[in-house]
């Protein structure tokens, strides 16, 4: 099970006459190391295994893990990840296409628009692209730490994606972060047609999963 989210009132920009679109594109951004970050890169991976379950293949998504937890000397289970304590549903595996690790984990590179970036790196897009963003990790009133060094804020990102919209690179956007303060993230949002919504209010903390903490021991 993913993190339960404690608020589901997307904010909805307003959306144009709908029209037939030429793709389907993700990307999951997890932003925080370390090994005790392990339920992050679990929801990440986890909103990945849906993506790629409902028909969305893994050259049409841009996946961000900042860690590689599988491998991490204190994983009781080493080389899995696992979204619940009972271990049901295995995340990783022979078939995951991770495009930025560890410090490659950057607001440069979320952004994949930098002429020198491979194609394969990079979210293609037009006009009638429909694309879902996850991204999750540690922040807080109207900002997302990537790594440990550098932040994103809310005017950043809301200007990213309405550059995005100038240049006619989506058509309709879903947009989830998950992390404390989380709605605060698409305050600033003034592009139309955004579905945005978090995992956690002003003033909220973000959701800890209590049944990964033995494995984290």
């Amino acid at each position: 099970m993913l993190c339960c989210w404690t608020v589901l009132l997307p904010t909805c920009l307003p959306l144009t006459v709908s029209a037939k679109h030429t793709n389907n594109r993700a990307a999951l951004v997890g932003t925080s190391p370390s090994w005790l970050n392990y339920y992050h890169l679990a929801n990440v991976l986890s909103m990945y295994r849906t993506v790629k379950r409902l028909g969305t293949p893994d050259s049409q998504i841009i996946m961000m893990l900042s860690d590689d937890v599988a491998c991490n000397p204190r994983n009781t289970f080493p080389g899995t990840v696992y979204n619940n304590a009972d271990r049901v549903l295995y995340l990783y595996g022979d078939n995951i296409e991770v495009d930025y690790h560890g410090y490659e984990v950057t607001v440069e590179n979320s952004d994949r628009v930098a002429p020198d970036t491979p194609r394969s790196k990079r979210l293609l897009t037009d006009d009638l692209s429909y694309i879902f963003i996850y991204m999750t990790g540690h922040g807080s009133n109207e900002f997302l730490k990537f790594q440990v060094a550098e932040e994103i804020s809310a005017f950043d990102l809301a200007d990213a994606l309405e550059q995005m919209w100038e240049k006619t690179r989506y058509h309709e956007m879903l947009f989830i972060t998950n992390t404390c303060e989380a709605n605060t993230m698409y305050s600033e949002f003034y592009s139309p047609n955004i579905i945005a919504t978090g995992s956690s209010e002003l003033n909220q903390s973000g959701q800890y999963i209590p049944y990964l903490a033995p494995a984290l021991n």
